[in-house]
């Protein structure tokens, strides 16, 4: 009797690990099968992944990677959503814990040693925010001596701070860490930070959400391009990712999606596809 109970339990164990990505030869191949999808996005970012209470969360990167699996599945397909933090993402996706991460995940050389990126699926300008009423910053060239976010594992701030290759401006400033991006702008609202750079579709948001209380500057620092995480390797996956976000453009989809989320902001949104990358 014993010995069943044992087989049972032992059987009970194996089936319970087959929805996991490293099961199957690529994630896109999981989710074909198993109609069902474990996505990393973000939960605090409004207009990109924002999660109040119970609820699913909602934004521009919560609808494209619905798009996405749901071209990967042929149809319907159960989503669980994870928060993807910048500093967990690669981690996550190495250790099988999502099939993709959708998270505001700019490609950058250092990252796709470690990550497979499909896409970009959208492309933004990196901009920065300030309080509305400090007149002291006008323009990017007066961050210099300011003091500037670093959100954890985010890169954006290289690009000021940094000389060439990975910065674009060298210039002096002190960095004050916070643990995400909404850590970020709760301490330039209190005075404790002077300016937050990042991609402008994230801080459009969190300008939106409290109006009059931040401006953007309006000088671009670089151009990033937003991809579709994928463990390293799973080119397959890469590949179809690649196809739904072809198709998603082809078919009017990012562009109503882009003005559903940002079309309110005063943004100058994308209007064609960005060149996608090579797969690797």
């Amino acid at each position: 009797m014993r010995g069943a109970a044992y087989a049972g339990l032992v059987m009970v164990l194996a089936l319970s690990g087959c929805d996991d990505v490293t099961s199957y030869t690529s994630a896109a191949e999981k989710i074909r099968r198993t109609r069902t999808a474990v996505i990393g996005t973000k939960w605090d970012q409004p207009g990109i992944g924002w999660k109040a209470g119970f609820s699913a969360p909602q934004g521009f990167d919560v609808d494209v990677a619905r798009y996405i699996v749901g071209r990967l599945a042929g149809g319907q397909v159960k989503i669980t959503w994870r928060e993807s933090a910048s500093s967990q993402r690669e981690a996550l996706l190495q250790n099988g814990t999502v099939d993709l991460v959708v998270a505001s995940y700019s490609i950058t050389p250092a990252r796709t040693t470690r990550v497979t990126f499909a896409g970009p699926y959208v492309i933004s300008p990196q901009d920065t925010l300030v309080r509305a009423d400090d007149r002291r910053i006008t323009s990017t060239s007066d961050l210099a001596g300011k003091r500037i976010c670093l959100a954890e594992g985010s890169n954006s701030y290289r690009r000021i701070t940094d000389p060439p290759p990975d910065g674009l401006l060298d210039l002096p400033a002190t960095l004050v860490k916070a643990s995400n991006y909404s850590d970020c702008v709760r301490k330039l609202a209190a005075g404790r930070l002077d300016a937050v750079s990042t991609e402008s579709f994230v801080l459009a948001g969190y300008a939106d959400q409290d109006p009059g209380k931040f401006r953007l500057l309006n000088d671009p620092v670089s151009i990033e391009y937003y991809g579709v995480g994928i463990r390293k390797g799973d080119l397959a996956t890469c590949q179809a990712v690649n196809q739904a976000i072809t198709r998603m453009w082809r078919d009017g989809t990012a562009t109503r999606l882009l003005r559903k989320w940002f079309g309110k902001t005063g943004l100058d949104l994308p209007t064609s596809m960005p060149r996608l990358q090579s797969c690797r």
